[in-house]
C-alpha cells in the first residue's frame, strides 16, 4: 500500500502532461522524487518509526517535543495533505470531465463527492485491503500500456516538420535534412533556398500532407542533457532550476507524509517497513518514468505541428521567427484524448482505470489520515471538554467534511490549466508544505540526543514564515524559469507585424524583419523553488542553531515538554485508524509473536 501513496493521478496523470507541455523530464522528475523520498525513507526512518509503536506521525513529535509541537506539526501536514488531494481530485475531476462533457470544475465536485461517500463508507482497514486490488489493477494496466505505446507507435516523437505550401527549410539541397527527406523544390523568390514541394506533397486541398513548421529539426522523445544545460531544449527554454528544485522538494518533503509513515507505523516489523519502502519506490521509479515517454507521444498529435494545434494570435517570438501566433497552447486535455481517441480502446481504458484506481487509493487515504490527525492530535489536545472518548470517532468522521470541501475548492481554483499542469504542481506545493515545517524537527527526532522542544518549535515556525514571505517577495511570472541569458529565456511578446514569418517564399519587403519591427518580449523571471529551498533551510538552520547552542532550555511550559500517550486510554479514534493500519490496540502487543487485532474492532 506505500507504493499505491507514491504511484498517484500526481505521478501518472500530472507526470504525463508536464512531459507533454515541455519536455522529458519536467514530467519524470514527479516519479523520480517520489521513489527517492521512499528510499530515504527506507535509510533514515522507516525502522525506526515502526519502533516507535504510534498511531500518527504528530504522535511522534509529541512523544519528543511535547503537545505544543505536536499541534502545530499536525497542522502543517493537514495542510500538505489538503493540496496532495486536490490534485489528485484535478485528475480525476479531469477524466470524469472529458468522458461526461462536463466542466472542469463539475468534474471536480463530483469526484470529491465520490471519493468523500467511497472513504467514509469504509475506513483505514478497508483502504489497505483495497490499494492492494487497485494497485494491482492500475499499475498493471498503466504499465502494460506506456510499455505497448512506447514500442508500437510510429512516432515516438514529432518528425522533422514536412511544412506547408511556401514553406522554407532550414537547410539546402544536398545536405541530407529536411529538403533532401521532403524533396524540396527551388524556391520562387529565391532559387538557391529550398522549398515545399507543392506539386507533391499538397497537390488539392483534399489531397494534402502539410503541417505547421514547428519541428524544422524534429522533436526527440528525451534530450540527455535537460538536467546539466539550460540551453539543452533550445530554441525552448528549459526549466533546469524548477526540475532539480522538484526532485528535492518531493524526495526531502514526502519524509513527512503522513500516509508514507502511517504504513511504516503499521508494518509487522521494522525489517518489513524498510522493505517495503525500497519495493515501493522503486516500483515508482518503474511505472511513473516510462509514463513520461508518453509525453513526447502525445506531442506528436496534440502538438504544435499537429491538425489540432492552436496559437495565441497576439504573440511573438524572434527566435522563432514568428511576428504573430508565437505561443501554443497545449490542449489540458490531450492526455485523455490520446487514450480515448489514438490509443488502442482497451489499453487505453485500461489506462485511465489505473489513473481512476491510483487517485482512489491515494485520495481515500489522505482523507482519512486528516480527519484522524486532526481528531487524535489537534482537538484532543486543544478542544477541552468538547471531546470525550465517547465522540471523538464521531468528530473524526465529521472533520474530514470541511477537510474534503477545502480540497476541493483548491482543485477547482487550479483545475488543469495552470502553466505547471494542476495536477502535478498541487504535488510538489503539498509537499512543499512539509519540507518548509516539519522536516528539520523529524530528523532531529532519531538524529539529535535529547532533541529541544524550542528547537523543534522555532524550526517550523521560522521555515513557515521563511516561505509565505518568500511566496511574495520573490519576482514570479508563473512561467518557472529562472532569468538566464539568451533568446531562449525571452517571454512571448505582442504580435510585432502583419507580414510574412522569415520561413515563408516571399519578396523580402513582404517578410519580417525584427530590425525593424522589434518583437518586445520580457525575460522570463521566475524563482519558484529557490523559496522552498530557502526556507527548508531557515528550517535546519534554526534547529541546529538553538538545539546545539543550548538556547531556550526553559522555553514554554508543560505542553513544550515531551510526552508519551497513554495507549490504554485511547478510544474510538484510534479504532478507526488502527483497523485500518493493522496497529495492535496494546503496543506490547507487538511483541508477541503473532499481533492480532480483536474480531469485534475488525
Amino acid at each position: 500500500t506505500l507504493g499505491s501513496q507514491s504511484i498517484d493521478s500526481n505521478a501518472i496523470l500530472g507526470n504525463a502532461d508536464l512531459s507533454y507541455k515541455y519536455h522529458f523530464y519536467d514530467g519524470a522528475v514527479i516519479p523520480i522524487g517520489l521513489g527517492l523520498s521512499l528510499i530515504l525513507n527506507a535509510v533514515f526512518f522507516a525502522g525506526k518509526i515502526n519502533e516507535e509503536k504510534l498511531l500518527t506521525l504528530p504522535d511522534l513529535y509529541g512523544k519528543r517535543y511535547g503537545k505544543t509541537v505536536e499541534v502545530i506539526a499536525s497542522l502543517a501536514t493537514i495542510a500538505s495533505f489538503m493540496c496532495l488531494l486536490a490534485g489528485n481530485l484535478v485528475g480525476f475531476g479531469l477524466i470524469l470531465s472529458y468522458l461526461f462533457d462536463l466542466s472542469d470544475s463539475a468534474g471536480i465536485w463530483i469526484a470529491g463527492a465520490f471519493v468523500w461517500i467511497y472513504t467514509v463508507s469504509g475506513g483505514l482497514y478497508s483502504v489497505a485491503f483495497t490499494d492492494v486490488i487497485q494497485g494491482g489493477i492500475g499499475w498493471i494496466g498503466i504499465f502494460v500500456a506506456t510499455m505497448y505505446f512506447i514500442a508500437n507507435e510510429n512516432e515516438d516523437a514529432p518528425p522533422v516538420s514536412i511544412g506547408f505550401p511556401d514553406y522554407v527549410y532550414p537547410d539546402s539541397f544536398g545536405e541530407g535534412g529536411a529538403c533532401d527527406e521532403f524533396e524540396g523544390v527551388p524556391c520562387k523568390n529565391d532559387a538557391a533556398l529550398c522549398c515545399y514541394n507543392t506539386d507533391k506533397w499538397c497537390p488539392s486541398d483534399d489531397n494534402c500532407v502539410a503541417d505547421n513548421g514547428a519541428y524544422p529539426f524534429g522533436d526527440k522523445p528525451i534530450f540527455s542533457n535537460q538536467l546539466t544545460d539550460p540551453y539543452a531544449l533550445t530554441p525552448f527554454p528549459n526549466a533546469i532550476f524548477w526540475d532539480w528544485a522538484t526532485i528535492f522538494i518531493l524526495a526531502f518533503g514526502n519524509l513527512g507524509a503522513l500516509d508514507f509513515q502511517a504504513r511504516c507505523m503499521a508494518a509487522r516489523c521494522p525489517k518489513t517497513a524498510t522493505v517495503g519502502c525500497f519495493i515501493a519506490g522503486l516500483s515508482t521509479f518503474l511505472i511513473g518514468v516510462p509514463v513520461s515517454y508518453l509525453g513526447a507521444i502525445i506531442r506528436y498529435y496534440y502538438g504544435p505541428d499537429s491538425m489540432y494545434a492552436e496559437f495565441e494570435a497576439d504573440t511573438c517570438s524572434e527566435i522563432l521567427g514568428l511576428p504573430t501566433c508565437g505561443m501554443w497552447m497545449p490542449d489540458a486535455q490531450a492526455t485523455v484524448k490520446y487514450l480515448t481517441h489514438e490509443a488502442p480502446s482497451f489499453l487505453g481504458g485500461w489506462f485511465l482505470i489505473g489513473i481512476v484506481a491510483a487517485s482512489m487509493s491515494t485520495a481515500d487515504g489522505a482523507i482519512l489520515a486528516m480527519g484522524t490527525v486532526f481528531s487524535h492530535n489537534v482537538i484532543r489536545n486543544i478542544g477541552g471538554t468538547f471531546v470525550t472518548k465517547d465522540n471523538l470517532l464521531m468528530v473524526a468522521r465529521i472533520s474530514t467534511i470541511p477537510f474534503t470541501l477545502a480540497a476541493i475548492l483548491i482543485a477547482a481554483y487550479y483545475e488543469s490549466s495552470h502553466s505547471a499542469g494542476a495536477t502535478g504542481y498541487l504535488l510538489i506545493v503539498a509537499f512543499d508544505v512539509v519540507l518548509a515545517t516539519v522536516v528539520a524537527p523529524l530528523f532531529g527526532c532519531f538524529y539529535v540526543k535529547d532533541p529541544s522542544p524550542c528547537a523543534a518549535f522555532f524550526a517550523i515556525i521560522f521555515g513557515a514564515l521563511t516561505r509565505i514571505i518568500m511566496e511574495f517577495a520573490l519576482p514570479k511570472d508563473g512561467f518557472l524559469l529562472l532569468p538566464y541569458g539568451g533568446p531562449e529565456f525571452l517571454d512571448y511578446g505582442p504580435a510585432a507585424s502583419s507580414l510574412y514569418p522569415v520561413f515563408f517564399d516571399k519578396t523580402t519587403e513582404n517578410l519580417w524583419d525584427p530590425s525593424v519591427e522589434g518583437c518586445d518580449q520580457p525575460r522570463f523571471e521566475d524563482y519558484t523553488g529557490a523559496d522552498s529551498l530557502a526556507a527548508f533551510g531557515v528550517s535546519v538552520l534554526t534547529f541546529v542553531v538553538i538545539q546545539f547552542s543550548g538556547i531556550g532550555k526553559d522555553f514554554g511550559g508543560s505542553t513544550f515538554v515531551p510526552y508519551t500517550k497513554d495507549f490504554e486510554e485511547e478510544d474510538e479514534s484510534k479504532n478507526l485508524a488502527t483497523t485500518d493500519l493493522g496497529i495492535s490496540q496494546d503496543p506490547k502487543a507487538e511483541l508477541k509473536e503473532e499481533p492480532k487485532v480483536d474480531e469485534a474492532e475488525t
